[in-house]
């Protein structure tokens, strides 16, 4: 059987996309002024050294997340319920907080009290004392961002979890497979194909969610069109490339997400 996507190429609603259309010839003229005026030359040049810091910061964040996420997921499931009360608590607080809000906290809170309980523990042993400013900027925001990204997660995975066929489970059961092995060849591997397109989804919020940490001076992106904004107040053009750059990562991305997304559904079709 064939997927339907792959029948109709214009897509489920026969409908073509005019819209990326538009949105790839916009960039490709934001490009041309690139290439074209010095100004916007000058701009995208100091500007690029940021991706890899906004890259970095993303994805470090997002597989950490992920993994924290999968535990709740897995703890929320558990058949002990300590483990399943501490995770709502942990999933409800965290996404009840604004992520501007816990990353400042995280930055300026929390980080200053683990250099402090780090410094009380390393006492006992002998250690150098931590200073605060030893604890790069850059690795609170990365904590801060797995912190509010593995709530949303924990419940994607959760759902996912849930959405394998009991019935599988119980007969790898009745194979003989302990718990592990029935999560790592039976459940997960299911689970995988119903929650990936929400996982890409989450990971482009996460691009764009990255400019946040700009508010602690990391170096991503959006600091560094600030700052050279601020010098040359060439702010119609500093910020014309700091959307060019975060429009053409994210649409790239949900682009490859949704070829991804077809193939996966063509797979199914066919078996």
């Amino acid at each position: 059987m064939t997927a339907p996507n792959a029948q109709n190429p214009k897509g489920a609603s026969g409908e073509r996309p005019y819209w990326l259309i538009l949105l790839v010839g916009l960039i490709l003229w934001l490009f041309y002024e690139v290439w074209a005026n010095q100004i916007y030359a000058n701009v995208m040049s100091t500007l690029v050294q940021g991706v890899t810091v906004t890259a970095f910061v993303a994805v470090i964040a997002y597989a950490s997340a992920c993994a924290l996420g999968l535990g709740l997921a897995v703890a929320g499931l558990s058949r002990w319920m300590i483990l399943r009360q501490s995770a709502r608590f942990y999933i409800e607080v965290v996404r009840g907080i604004p992520i501007m809000v816990l990353l400042l906290y995280i930055a300026f809170a929390a980080a200053p009290a683990l250099v402090v309980a780090v410094n009380w523990v390393g006492s006992w042993f002998g250690f150098d004392p931590w200073r605060t400013r030893d604890f790069p900027l850059i690795a609170r925001a990365v904590i801060a961002l797995t912190i509010a990204y593995s709530a949303f997660l924990a419940e994607i995975f959760r759902a996912g979890l849930l959405s394998v066929d009991k019935g599988q489970i119980e007969a790898a059961q009745a194979l003989g497979l302990n718990g592990w092995q029935r999560f790592r060849h039976i459940i997960f591997p299911q689970a995988l194909r119903t929650i990936l397109p929400p996982l890409g989804n989450d990971f482009v919020a996460m691009v764009k969610d990255s400019s946040l940490v700009s508010v602690l001076g990391v170096s991503d992106i959006t600091q560094l069109g600030k700052v050279l904004a601020a010098g040359n107040f060439r702010y119609f053009e500093t910020y014309n490339v700091v959307a060019l750059l975060y429009l053409t990562i994210t649409i790239s991305l949900s682009l490859a997400l949704r070829r991804l997304e077809e193939r996966l559904r063509q797979g199914q079709g066919r078996g």
